[in-house]
């Protein structure tokens, strides 16, 4: 009698533990596309700027700190932030880097950005305005009426 009623529970555990399968499955692949990718691809550029820092480059620290990059060794950077003060951070310390090149083609972005909209305006402003002729009621003299004012006169 035990044995039949464990034969009898076995179809509906095999259905419920496929369908508790297709929910971790499920789970795991949102954790995958949600978490897990997009934090790879942040280390993955992060890891790539670390790598192509150079002399020269302006940073940030994740304290905050901003400075000019004056040499870069194995493990860390020599950032001067002053004119006489240079500090020594590793590199995973550093949360963004700017290099000069960066810096010259934002500005100059900028700059032509301005120019296009100043350029805009100016056209703009050179446009004629279309003439809108006011359309009114006839004047009260060709209608035939006259107004109490003109009367008194």
């Amino acid at each position: 009698m035990n044995a039949i009623s464990l034969m009898a529970a076995d179809p509906a555990a095999g259905g419920s533990m496929s369908a508790t399968l297709i929910t971790f499955v499920l789970i795991i692949l949102i954790f995958y596309f949600l978490i897990i990718r997009p934090q790879k691809k942040r280390d993955k550029e992060a890891k790539a700027m670390i790598d192509a820092m150079k002399k020269g480059d302006k940073v940030v620290t994740i304290g905050g700190i901003h400075g000019t990059i004056v040499a870069v060794r194995e493990q860390t950077v020599v950032v001067k932030v002053d004119d006489s003060a240079r500090i020594e951070f590793s590199k995973s310390a550093i949360s963004t880097v700017s290099s000069k090149d960066k810096v010259n083609t934002a500005a100059t972005a900028k700059k032509d950005e301005k120019a296009d909209k100043k350029d805009e305006k100016v056209a703009e402003e050179k446009k004629e305005a279309p003439v809108l002729e006011m359309v009114g009621p006839e004047s009260e003299e060709e209608k035939g009426t006259e107004t109490p004012d003109k009367e008194d006169k």
